[in-house]
């Protein structure tokens, strides 16, 4: 039977520590026996998390013997890691377990050093923040998961339901996880990647805020990046300089992320159709609002309505 710890650290944020014990808990074979033997360990017999306190039936020991160990998120994911967890993930490591994040769970598996040199993600909102403090990340932010092997690594909250039922593939087949998802009432897969969640609020102040600010006002409007450029008083090739060093996009590709948040909002906040969405966005025709929603998002208008609308899980148009 597969030896699953799954951690739990003060403050563990508790939808990423039962995620795995409730999908991987459902994978059963073909007599219904489970397939995982699981156990929620920690330094700690309690932990606090949130308005909860949460019992640790076993302690860290666990992780000796464990062929995959969990590493749920905590509230803070920027505070420092028990040198006592330190040890024990990178004991793991050396002996050949595997090892999965959940949610901001990543930068705690990131201040073992394992994650050096490998691709990870996190919650869209600490991106940046895995990003600064482990430069030798390679950060991918738009994935639901990602697999390196021996180290994988969730998105935010739901998308360790996804990490979880791809380890369950991995050990035992599509035909196992396919079930485990079934009984668990989910999607085996999900076609698009966290972009369709990202709430762009990360910009800050920077000295392009005003410029900025305007684009939002006037995105849906027929501008260029000449009208922009005339806003901010300089030439386009030192609007475009500006933009890359302080924003790493050009502000070409920012007028068409704008025009895209626009469509996001009335796709999530209206019934209009995506010929009447394409026009009061800015982009113009059906075909031009799809492409740069496909690139930008990650997913189709009709689609992305469906994920987060009710309406649009009744009734996908477009």
């Amino acid at each position: 039977m597969h030896r699953v710890v799954v951690l739990a650290l003060p403050d563990v944020i508790a939808f990423d520590l039962t995620t795995p014990v409730e999908v991987l808990g459902r994978a059963v074979d073909a007599a219904g026996l489970p397939l995982y033997r699981l156990r929620v360990a920690g330094p700690d017999s309690t932990v606090p998390s949130g308005p909860l306190g949460i019992a640790v039936p076993y302690s860290l020991a666990e992780t000796a013997a464990a062929d995959t160990i969990i590493v749920p998120g905590r509230s803070d994911p920027s505070a420092p890691l028990d040198d006592e967890v330190l040890h024990a993930l990178r004991d793991a490591a050396r002996r050949g377990a595997r090892i999965a994040s959940i949610c901001v769970g990543a930068l705690d598996l990131a201040q073992t050093g394992l994650l050096d040199g490998l691709r990870a993600t996190t919650h869209w909102r600490a991106v940046d923040l895995l990003a600064t403090r482990h430069p030798e990340v390679e950060v991918v932010p738009e994935a639901l998961y990602v697999d390196n092997g021996q180290l994988l690594c969730s998105a935010g909250a739901s998308a360790g339901i996804d990490l979880c039922l791809h380890l369950v593939d991995r050990d035992f087949g599509a035909g196992v996880a396919a079930d485990t998802a079934r009984t668990a009432v989910v999607p085996l897969t999900r076609e698009a990647g966290q972009a369709q969640f990202i709430k762009d609020d990360r910009v800050g102040s920077t000295s392009l805020t005003s410029v900025l600010e305007w684009i939002e006002a006037n995105a849906a409007e027929p501008i260029t990046v000449a009208d922009i450029a005339a806003i901010a008083a300089v030439s386009a090739r030192t609007l475009n300089r500006r933009f890359i060093d302080e924003l790493r996009l050009p502000p070409s590709r920012w007028l068409i992320r704008a025009r895209v948040r626009i469509a996001q909002q009335l796709l999530e906040t209206t019934d209009l159709s995506v010929d009447q969405i394409a026009a009061r966005s800015g982009l113009g025709s059906p075909a031009n609002l799809r492409a740069r929603f496909a690139d930008v998002v990650g997913t189709s208008p009709a689609r992305y309505r469906a994920a987060l609308t009710v309406a649009g899980r009744a009734s996908v148009s477009g």
